[in-house]
């Protein structure tokens, strides 16, 4: 289950990233992002009432991932677990969220900048890992990392979108992590879910186009 959720993240290529979005609206959000062909939904452990839009979600989709972002510790990976989380994300390499994850068989993509931190959390049990902040080193970051470190996934987070996703998919990025480029704040406000729809297919176009490339 650990590994084929892993290559569903790397096969639909982009992660959308729900950061506080309110309960009421994460359904027509979530509907929206998956509309556009989004297949792995991250919702941020600081987002209000989080286990909660975890469970609705995860419930709501047979053939999304759920997952739960922004997850600093241990006991905050074990609470979404709980709820439904189907995947874990990190800011940061934290051991105890990647032994939490691989002891219950849930994926991890631990958050990394230096080649040391990525090979680190590699080695420690990481199943992905998530180059972060992506847009301070950008797509020749990735194809750096990826030079002597090729045997490791990479997934490029903050800063990431449809106009720039395939150009990380090109340098090597196994898949992409996508917050407000997707999920807009305003749109959200304003109930404009057909943008965020629109949002979410260019960018997975985006990303298809640089695979067939």
């Amino acid at each position: 289950m650990q590994a084929q959720r892993v290559d569903q993240i790397r096969e639909g290529g982009v992660v959308a990233i729900l950061r506080g979005v309110d309960p009421e609206s994460a359904v027509d959000v979530a509907d929206a992002v998956v509309e556009g062909g989004v297949t792995a939904l991250e919702v941020t452990a600081d987002t209000p009432s989080v286990t909660e839009t975890i469970g609705t979600l995860a419930d709501r989709f047979d053939d999304v991932l759920v997952g739960a972002g922004t997850v600093l510790d241990a006991e905050t990976a074990r609470a979404v677990q709980l709820a439904g989380a189907q995947f874990l994300v990190t800011p940061t390499v934290d051991d105890g969220v990647i032994e939490v994850g691989n002891r219950y068989g849930t994926p991890v993509a631990t958050g990394a900048f230096t080649p040391t931190e990525a090979l680190r959390a590699y080695e420690v049990g990481a199943d992905l890992v998530k180059l972060f902040p992506a847009s301070t080193g950008g797509p020749d970051h990735v194809a750096a990392l990826g030079g002597p470190l090729p045997q490791i996934p990479i997934v490029p987070t903050g800063g990431v979108g449809p106009d720039n996703a395939g150009a990380y998919i090109e340098a090597g990025a196994a898949a992409v992590g996508v917050g407000s480029a997707i999920v807009d704040a305003t749109a959200v406000a304003d109930g404009d879910y057909e943008s965020i729809a629109e949002n979410a297919r260019r960018t997975v176009d985006a990303v298809a186009a640089a695979r067939d490339r």
